[in-house]
């Protein structure tokens, strides 16, 4: 379950911000620019719009003169904008990687006390795409990426969801590459697998002792496996 174009566009317009070095009230586009520069339908622009909006980082305005414009960012957007500006230095890798390791248990437990029958079901079939494509470290990155962004929409917490999604986001974009010994091996992936499979299935029972257990697991796996960023997962 990958990312949709929308939220590809969201990401991509947040990048917009930093980059631009753009200041509250700077108009970033308007609807019509949006869909000429990305080629992308007015269906796409308007959710990643209505995305935006929702994270505080864009004012959506009507009108002729209307579009994107750069909202006064709350403390959360400050961080994501941060996040994304550093992530690009790579001598910052490392302290990216650290803050969403040390977050990871207060996201996946966080879900495990709040998590509705729909999160549920939507994190079973995650995995249930997991395995089927567990055959290339490709395909099952993938679908990893894609569990870990809807454990973290879970969590109330809005600025450790923020973070940890800036952070995930960060290293998701980061070249790959895999460790000789471990790059397509079945075993290895299938047991990965496995280990995201009871980490959804002590979600889905709301035991906190059971997903904090399944983090340690979770990290025992994935660390020591290679320096790869994208595989630390």
């Amino acid at each position: 379950m990958p990312q949709t174009r929308a939220q590809s566009l969201a990401t991509e317009i947040e990048r917009w911000i930093v980059e631009r070095e753009l200041v509250p009230g700077s108009r970033i586009a308007t609807m019509d620019e949006l869909r000429e520069q990305t080629g992308l339908g007015r269906a796409t622009i308007s959710e990643a719009a209505r995305l935006l909006a929702e994270r505080g980082a864009v004012d959506v305005r009507l009108g002729r003169s209307g579009g994107l414009f750069v909202a006064q960012p709350a403390a959360v957007v400050r961080l994501r904008h941060t996040l994304l500006s550093v992530s690009r230095d790579p001598a910052r890798i490392t302290d990216a990687l650290a803050v969403r390791d040390a977050l990871e248990e207060l996201i996946d437990v966080d879900a495990a006390l709040h998590a509705t029958r729909r999160d549920v079901r939507d994190l079973e079939a995650i995995v249930t795409t997991m395995r089927e494509h567990a055959t290339t470290r490709a395909d099952f990155l993938q679908a990893n990426w894609a569990l870990h962004r809807r454990i973290a929409e879970i969590t109330p917490n809005e600025i450790a969801r923020s973070v940890y999604l800036s952070t995930m986001a960060q290293i998701e974009g980061l070249p790959s590459r895999p460790d000789a010994d471990t790059a397509d091996d079945q075993a290895y992936l299938s047991r990965r697998v496995d280990v995201h499979a009871e980490l959804v299935a002590a979600i889905a029972a709301g035991d906190a002792v059971r997903t904090s257990r399944a983090v340690v697991e979770h990290r025992a796996l994935t660390s020591p496996k290679t320096s790869d960023p994208a595989s630390s997962k």
